[in-house]
């Protein structure tokens, strides 16, 4: 029954090209609109590590003024100084745990093919690795032994392989930096972040950086941060006095693997928190707080209020699309109450009625979502042409793509309910006598 009203829908579609392509084409505007948003809106604030997310934890101390808070919404610092970072770090609590930041560094290439360039680097601990779990094309991550050694070995990105060593395998090959030679000991596949959900305060939709390096070699070579930089006093002046200052720069995950472990987590850090206030710091109230990935995705506003916005009002539009199909069903089935007249004299229940002319209502939205789906690409294309920082969430995926098609063909049979019930309302005495 369903092939046969199915091809009635497509019969009648053929009969009326105009009013069919007039309907089919505000589908495909509006879905083509609300999806493209939709989809940024999706990929934004979607989980990029659904299988560990609520084990990850960012650390946030408040050792801010005591004048002033760091943000308006009484939430603790962004980031932590050197000395609670290197505190944390020996303290050791965590199952694994990974204190980072962004230098920037020139690297000169043997090859003289070559010519120098300045890479973005991140220096981190061992376990930066295993936290967030990026794939090994070439060797592995530096050990924790080399991190206490403050070894001078360091981390590829794919891209910076690419350059320095055309692809090959390049672990055991040293990279001069800044007049340092460094020891290749891993080289990472290309690792496409939606959100570089690791590091928020330096743009949420950058991407990964181009090498890594121990934390401990970084600071014993006097690299300071290109990333952000607060401070709530002046740090004094030389490079010792910046990191014994109060000034935070270091961002630093934590993983817990259990509820409990999150809660003597917590109880560590406020008890740590308690011993530098008797040494004179931290001179806000007690303040700690550990966002997991998704919370601290919403606290840093990865998805802004703007996006929301857009949403909204491709929604609109698509509402405006769908009431004017709702008219031009109207009246394309109003015509047809000789039709709807004769078949119900003939023995078609109103049931069949209806379901046929939602059939075809379904057919005008698949028609209109397919079409939109060919808008939605071209939209999030325009996206990312306008804005570059977005190139990593203007992409559709399967699940959109499914969405895309199910939800026009959910929005024309929604649209089509009206006009099927005062289809279905036609009395066949009434029509057989004209």
């Amino acid at each position: 029954m369903f092939n046969y009203y199915l091809q009635l829908g497509l019969r009648s579609l053929r009969r009326n090209p105009i009013l069919t392509a007039l309907m089919v084409l505000g589908i495909a505007l509006g879905i083509g609109a609300s999806m493209t948003t939709l989809t940024v809106f999706y990929l934004m604030g979607s989980d990029p590590i659904p299988w560990k997310s609520s084990k990850l934890h960012y650390v946030q101390l408040d050792n801010w003024s005591p004048d002033e808070g760091a943000n308006s919404d009484n939430q603790p610092p962004d980031q932590v100084t050197y000395r609670d970072a290197v505190a944390l770090m020996d303290a050791g609590k965590a199952d694994k745990q990974a204190a980072m930041y962004k230098i920037s560094l020139p690297v000169q290439p043997e090859n003289p093919d070559v010519k120098p360039f300045m890479a973005l680097g991140r220096a981190t601990y061992a376990d930066f690795f295993g936290l967030f779990e990026p794939a090994f094309a070439y060797g592995q991550a530096w050990g924790r032994d080399q991190d206490a050694q403050h070894a001078r070995v360091i981390v590829l990105s794919d891209q910076t392989n690419e350059t320095l060593f055309g692809g090959g395998d390049s672990v055991g090959k040293s990279v001069r930096m800044d007049g340092v030679d460094y020891t290749v000991v891993g080289v990472l596949k290309k690792w496409d972040l939606r959100v570089k959900y690791y590091d928020l305060t330096n743009g949420a939709f950058n991407n990964p950086e181009e090498f890594f390096m121990p934390f401990t070699t970084a600071i014993d070579t006097k690299r300071r941060s290109t990333g952000n930089n607060s401070c709530w006093r002046s740090p004094g002046a030389g490079w010792e006095a910046y990191l014994d200052s109060d000034c935070v720069w270091i961002q630093m995950w934590v993983q817990l693997d259990s509820p409990a472990r999150q809660e003597e987590y917590m109880a560590f850090l406020n008890s740590y928190v308690e011993e530098q206030k008797k040494l004179g710091r931290f001179p806000r109230p007690l303040n700690n707080r550990l966002p997991d990935v998704k919370q601290w995705m919403t606290d840093q506003e990865v998805v802004s209020r703007d996006v929301e916005v857009q949403v909204g009002l491709a929604f609109a539009f698509l509402m405006v699309c769908l009431i004017n199909t709702i008219g031009l069903l109207l009246a394309k089935f109003t015509r047809r109450a000789g039709e709807i007249g004769l078949r119900r004299a003939l023995g078609a229940s109103r049931r069949q009625v209806f379901a046929q002319f939602l059939i075809e209502s379904g057919v005008v939205g698949l028609s209109g979502g397919l079409i939109g789906l060919a808008l939605t690409g071209l939209g999030l294309v325009a996206v990312r042409s306008l804005y570059q920082q977005y190139a990593n969430v203007t992409h559709l995926d399967w699940t959109m793509v499914l969405m895309t098609i199910g939800l026009a063909i959910l929005a024309a049979v929604l649209a089509g309910l009206y006009p099927t019930w005062r289809a279905c309302r036609v009395q066949p005495a009434a029509q057989l006598k004209m």
